[in-house]
């Protein structure tokens, strides 16, 4: 999927990495809200919007504990491709206009515009953090987090993503639905600056039309 890459990743095992995520998750709780001048929210982006591609490996958290792993894929602006191991079925894209969830074994497709989820805040080719976009900034030893919300286009969903005070590097999100559960994305063996295949990031729009017809 990719022919080229311009960094070597970190060798991280999932299990220190699920083990790191217990101690973020208590750190986390431990912070206490902290205001930062804005400017250092719109750096650690800009620095984050400057990384035009990426891939490696992740650990998501759902809302009631479970845990799934695989592979992910991502370029600006817009696309992404999350690839989740076996025995998931379950393969997550999106093009640049739309988010699409597919489900291999039953063959179904939810698609979702891409814009009106908080995915479109992290696959921006920009992060603006301007208005009142930004709920919380937090700083930590290990982590700087940044809570972004936008009642008018994500209702009342949010992002949170967190990041390595000293390097900028993404190290995880959660995203958090209309219903107010949690999903939390962590990331590791990051490469930075990768080319990926012709069509990685395409979405079979005329499949899903032709089987959304027939099931009309």
């Amino acid at each position: 999927m990719t022919d080229h890459t311009f960094a070597k990743p970190m060798a991280i095992t999932r299990r220190g990495l699920v083990a790191g995520a217990m101690a973020t998750a208590i750190a986390i709780t431990a912070l206490q809200p902290a205001f930062a001048a804005p400017e250092t929210a719109q750096r650690i982006a800009n620095h984050f919007s400057n990384v035009r591609s990426m891939a490696g490996e992740f650990v998501q958290f759902g809302p009631s504990g479970e845990q799934t792993g695989g592979k992910f894929y991502i370029e600006r602006p817009g696309k992404l491709l999350f690839l989740y191991e076996n025995p998931s079925p379950i393969r997550v894209v999106a093009d640049g206009k739309s988010l699409v969830v597919n489900n291999k074994k039953l063959d179904t497709w939810s698609i979702y515009p891409l814009g009106k989820t908080p995915l479109n805040v992290l696959l921006g080719d920009r992060i603006d953090l301007s208005g009142d976009r930004v709920r919380n900034v937090s700083e930590a030893d290990d982590l700087t987090t940044i809570v972004i919300g936008d009642k008018q286009i994500f209702g009342d969903s949010q992002i949170t993503m967190m990041f390595d005070p000293k390097s900028f590097d993404l190290r995880q999100w959660t995203i958090r639905d209309a219903q107010g559960k949690d999903t939390t994305v962590m990331v590791y063996n990051v490469q930075q600056g990768v080319r990926f295949g012709k069509g990685t990031f395409d979405i079979p729009y005329q499949k899903i039309n032709e089987d959304r017809f027939r099931s009309d």
